[in-house]
């Protein structure tokens, strides 16, 4: 499936465009496009999210180029997802042009070899249309990335995702909107009642202790929500405990089955 020109505006575009504030009680995040149902990270399969609709929030990953350029990939290296080797911060924009994203064989529908995008790109083809999650992998990227969500006025529209809790300080010292994950890990020994003054939405590993997840949801923290969730069962029990929000690698699947 090759990737269309522009995605169509929404029929309330007009009127603004969506938000974090404007997001329903239990949402739904398309996690690197919905990597079990679209090749990930990649314009074809975001713009697949997009258009079907399932999810609310696309989410996808941010790597810098050895010049400065901010690239969507999730891994340091192109092995697993291109047809191509070695790390993604050796390359340069004229390079990375060159790269053709691989699809999965696993993956559903006829999907084709295609240039990844730069986070320039995707925000400009996304940003405003939907509401975005955008990890920084590399914490070096985050004032040229915040520059970049502020010069398109996406401020209030785009989660900017991040393991580390100096950058999330960072990020919220830059005027984003801050997104902290944890792993089930991490969650044992975290108090994210303290981290209620520069955390808009805290990001949980499903695979958590039931203790660990509800002490998450109790935090005063507005936004709880999980990852990465991928079965009914592990949906509804993510929404029993308390979380608002669901990241996962199959969307349709889950907001399908939802009740």
């Amino acid at each position: 499936m090759a990737p269309t020109a522009e995605p169509p505006l929404p029929s309330g575009r007009r009127g603004g465009f969506p938000t974090a504030d404007s997001l329903p009680p239990i949402t739904y995040v398309a996690h690197r496009g919905g990597a079990l149902e679209v090749p990930e990270n990649s314009l074809s399969g975001l713009t697949a999210a997009y258009e079907r609709a399932a999810a609310q929030v696309l989410d996808f990953d941010t790597r810098m180029l050895r010049d400065g350029t901010l690239v969507v990939m999730h891994d340091a290296t192109l092995d697993r997802t291109t047809y191509s080797t070695g790390p993604v911060k050796s390359l340069t924009a004229a390079q990375w042009r060159s790269i053709r994203l691989r699809p999965g064989l696993q993956l559903p529908g006829l999907w084709l070899p295609e240039a990844p995008p730069t986070v320039g790109e995707a925000l400009d083809l996304f940003g405003g249309r939907k509401v975005l999650m955008v990890e920084a992998k590399d914490p070096d990227s985050l004032p040229r990335l915040s520059a970049m969500i502020h010069e398109r006025g996406l401020t209030r529209s785009v989660f900017v995702n991040t393991n580390r809790l100096r950058v999330a300080r960072q990020a919220h010292r830059m005027g984003l909107l801050t997104q902290l994950w944890r792993s089930a890990q991490q969650l044992r020994k975290d108090r994210p009642r303290a981290w209620r003054g520069f955390v808009d939405l805290l990001d949980v590993d499903y695979q958590a202790r039931r203790k660990d997840l509800r002490r998450a949801v109790a935090s005063g923290i507005r936004r709880v929500w999980a990852h990465t969730v991928n079965t009914p069962e592990a949906r509804d029990r993510m929404l029993r405990l308390g979380c608002g929000g669901i990241i996962s690698d199959a969307p349709t699947l889950l907001t399908r089955t939802a009740r």
